[in-house]
């Protein structure tokens, strides 16, 4: 149980304690440092998370193949950590990157490139922002 003590220290204090989940991830958004656009949202461990700090290059756990993986190791579209916050129960990052190339693996600059539109039958799907900078078939063999 979380005392008033221990969430002052979380929300208020200077102690970098972030708040892994119980599959031991934290939730990381990146977004461009020049425009602001979100890029990507991404899942560090610890490993990451230290990893990142450390090289100043962005790192992170692939869920879906259990391994940790430097943004970039492959397509070669980096991301070079300008900024990293936490929120302010610290249990999601938010860093700030220069992205070179695209973020998403589909070859988009952004992973966000459908919104999402109200339609009488229910929500669709559009694109916007769209054209691929690479294609992924050729990129990831």
């Amino acid at each position: 149980m979380t005392t008033s003590a221990d969430s002052d220290d979380i929300e208020e204090g200077l102690m970098f304690q972030p708040k892994f989940d119980a599959s031991g991830l934290v939730t990381c958004v990146a977004t461009d440092a020049g425009s602001g656009e979100v890029l990507m949202v991404a899942h560090m461990n610890d490993e990451a998370l230290r990893k990142t700090i450390a090289s100043g290059e962005a790192w992170y756990f692939s869920r879906s193949r259990k391994s940790l993986w430097r943004k970039g190791e492959s397509s070669g579209h980096t991301q070079r950590v300008v900024e990293m916050r936490l929120d302010c129960d610290q249990d999601a990052i938010w860093i700030r990157v220069e992205q070179a190339g695209a973020a998403c693996h589909t070859g988009r600059r952004s992973c966000f490139y459908r919104k999402v539109d109200a339609g009488e039958s229910g929500a669709r799907l559009s694109f916007v922002d769209a054209d691929r900078l690479f294609d992924p078939a050729k990129v990831y063999r």
